[in-house]
C-alpha cells in the first residue's frame, strides 16, 4: 500500500509529489490558476484605466502648455501669430479710428471759427455773415476728420506699417525672453509691477506721415500712447521662475502623455483595443478643447467693451492669438482618429477583414504580375515577404517619429504623413509579392508560350 501523498504548496505550481494529480486536487489546482489570472488580469485593467485616465485629463492641458511655450520662449513662433493683425481690416479701422479721433481732437475748431469771425468783422463784412460764422465749425470738423481719416488709413494700410509692426514685435519679443530669463534688455522695461512694450517708432511714423501730409496737429499726440503693457507680475524673479517652469512643462508634458498612453497600452491585455481607447479618448478631449475655446472667445468679447475695441476687432485679436492653438488640437485629433481607425483596421472586424482582404489582393496581384514579366524581387522580395509584421511596424514607427519630432506640424503635415506610410506599404507588399511566381501561374505561362 502505498503511503499517503504530502500535500504541495497552494501557488501557482502544481503540487509537489511523485505521482500523478488525483481528480480532487486537480480541480483545485485549475481552480487557483483561474484564480490568480483573474486577479492578475484584474490588476492589468486598474493600471491601464489610471494611465488611460492620467493621459486624457493631461492632453489637452499639454497642448495649451506646448502652444504656451512656443508663443513666449520662440520668437520666430510669436511673430507669426501676431504679424497678421498689421493687416487685419478691422484692426486696421480700429487702429485709424482712434488715432483720427485724437488728431482731430488736438485742433481747436471753434477756435479757427472765433479767428475767421474776427478776421471777417475787421474786414467790415455784413454783421449777418460775421455772427454766422461759427455755423462752419460743424462742416469743418467733418472735412478735417474725413481728411485725417484718409491719411491715416493709407499709413495704417501700407506694408510699411506691417513691416514695422513685425519688426517691433521681433524685437520686444526677444527683450521680453532675454530678460525672463535673467538678461536684460533696455527694448522692454519692467516699471513697478508691469512689463511694458515702448511703440514709438510706429507712433512716431504715422504722426511724421501726418506731419508730411501738412496736419501739423499731429505731432500732438500724446506720448503716453507709446507704451503697451504686456502683462503685470508681482516680482520679475517670480516671471522668471514662471518662464523655466513653463519650459519644462511645455516640453515634457506632452512626452509624459505620450509614454502613459504608451504604457496603458503595453501593461492591457487587450493591446489594439487599449490603443483604440486611447485614440478615442484623446480626441475626445480635444473636442472638449475646441469647445472651450469657443466658449472662451465668447466671454471674451463679452467682456470688452465697444468703446475700448469694436466687437470685430476683438474678434479678430482673438482669433489670431489662438489660431496656432486650434491647429495643434485639430492635428492631435486627426492624428486620434487616424490611430483609432488603424487599430479598428487592425482588428476582427468584418469591414476590417475586406479592407485588408482588397489591399492584399491588389498588391498582390501587382506583385505577381511585375514577377510574370521578369521583375522578381528574389531573395530581397522574400525577405519582406516573410517579416511583413516587422516591415510594417518599421514604418508605422517612422511615420510616428516623424510627427513627433516636427516642428509645429498641422493637419495637412499628418495626412502627408499617412499618405507617404500608406505608399510605402504598399510598395513593400508589392516588392514581396514579386519575389516568386506560383506554380500554377508558372505552367499558365509555359502553356501560352508553347513547346520551344
Amino acid at each position: 500500500m502505498d503511503p499517503p501523498r504530502a500535500p504541495g504548496p497552494h501557488g501557482s505550481g502544481p503540487p509537489s509529489g511523485d505521482g500523478p494529480l488525483l481528480p480532487g486536487e486537480r480541480d483545485d489546482y485549475a481552480r487557483l490558476r483561474e484564480r490568480e489570472a483573474l486577479h492578475h488580469r484584474r490588476l492589468r485593467y486598474a493600471a491601464t484605466s489610471v494611465l488611460l485616465i492620467f493621459a486624457f485629463v493631461l492632453s489637452p492641458l499639454a497642448v495649451v502648455a506646448t502652444w504656451v511655450n512656443s508663443q513666449v520662449s520662440d520668437t520666430d513662433r510669436y511673430v507669426q501669430t501676431v504679424a497678421p493683425l498689421a493687416k487685419e481690416p478691422a484692426v486696421q479701422n480700429a487702429v485709424t479710428d482712434r488715432l483720427t479721433t485724437r488728431v482731430v481732437d488736438n485742433v481747436d475748431v471753434k477756435g479757427i471759427t472765433d479767428a475767421l469771425g474776427d478776421a471777417l468783422a475787421k474786414a467790415d463784412t455784413p454783421p449777418a455773415v460775421v455772427d454766422k460764422s461759427h455755423l462752419l465749425a460743424g462742416p469743418l470738423k467733418n472735412a478735417l476728420t474725413t481728411a485725417v481719416h484718409d491719411a491715416v488709413d493709407k499709413v495704417i494700410t501700407s506694408d510699411q506699417v506691417a513691416q514695422l509692426w513685425d519688426q517691433a514685435n521681433r524685437r520686444a519679443h526677444a527683450a521680453v525672453v532675454k530678460t525672463l530669463t535673467g538678461e536684460g534688455n533696455s527694448a522692454v522695461e519692467a516699471k513697478g509691477d508691469a512689463v511694458v512694450l515702448d511703440i514709438g517708432t510706429v507712433v512716431d511714423q504715422v504722426k511724421q506721415k501726418l506731419v508730411d501730409e501738412g496736419y501739423g496737429k499731429a505731432a500732438d499726440i500724446p506720448d503716453v500712447d507709446k507704451t503697451i503693457t504686456l502683462f503685470r507680475t508681482d516680482k520679475l524673479d517670480d516671471a522668471q521662475d514662471a518662464m523655466r517652469l513653463l519650459n519644462l512643462v511645455g516640453v515634457w508634458l506632452p512626452v509624459t502623455v505620450v509614454v502613459l498612453a504608451a504604457l496603458a497600452v503595453w501593461t492591457a491585455p487587450a493591446h489594439r483595443v487599449t490603443l483604440m481607447t486611447a485614440a478615442i479618448g484623446v480626441g475626445v478631449m480635444m473636442i472638449v478643447l475646441l469647445v472651450g475655446l469657443a466658449v472662451a472667445r465668447r466671454l471674451y468679447l463679452d467682456s470688452v467693451p465697444p468703446t475700448a475695441l469694436p466687437p470685430d476687432a476683438a474678434a479678430s485679436v482673438y482669433d489670431t492669438f489662438v489660431r496656432f492653438l486650434r491647429n495643434a488640437t485639430g492635428t492631435v485629433l486627426v492624428t486620434a482618429v487616424i490611430t483609432a481607425l488603424a487599430g479598428y483596421l487592425y482588428g476582427p472586424g468584418r469591414g476590417a477583414r475586406f479592407t485588408r482582404s482588397v489591399t492584399t489582393r491588389a498588391t498582390g496581384a501587382t506583385g505577381r504580375a511585375m514577377a510574370r514579366s521578369g521583375l522578381r524581387t528574389g531573395a530581397t522580395g522574400h525577405w519582406l515577404e516573410t517579416h511583413r509584421r516587422w516591415t510594417t511596424g518599421i514604418v508605422i514607427a517612422a511615420a510616428a517619429l516623424a510627427l513627433f519630432l516636427w516642428n509645429y506640424p498641422t493637419a495637412a503635415v499628418v495626412a502627408l504623413t499617412l499618405g507617404i506610410a500608406v505608399l510605402v506599404l504598399a510598395i513593400l507588399a508589392i516588392l514581396g509579392a514579386a519575389s516568386t511566381v506560383t506554380g500554377a501561374e508558372r505552367n499558365q505561362q509555359s502553356r501560352r508560350q508553347g513547346p520551344e
